[in-house]
């Protein structure tokens, strides 16, 4: 989520906003894959797979 912050504040220069937004990207599909296999909850389980859709629609629509 830092990534993604900081990519969205325009510090960085155009390059490197890239870069952390795909590492941001990255790390939210990994997230979304742990809660979705391991989550506690339904609920959790459940956003997991919403944030995953998300994510997928966005890397790849």
């Amino acid at each position: 989520m830092l990534a993604l912050v900081i990519g969205w504040t325009g510090v960085m220069g155009a390059g490197r906003a890239a870069t952390l937004d795909a590492v941001g990207s990255g790390a939210l599909v990994a997230w979304a894959l742990d809660e979705v296999v391991r989550g506690a909850s339904p609920v959790r389980r459940l956003l997991g797979a919403v944030v995953l859709a998300a994510e997928l629609v966005r890397l790849f629509g």
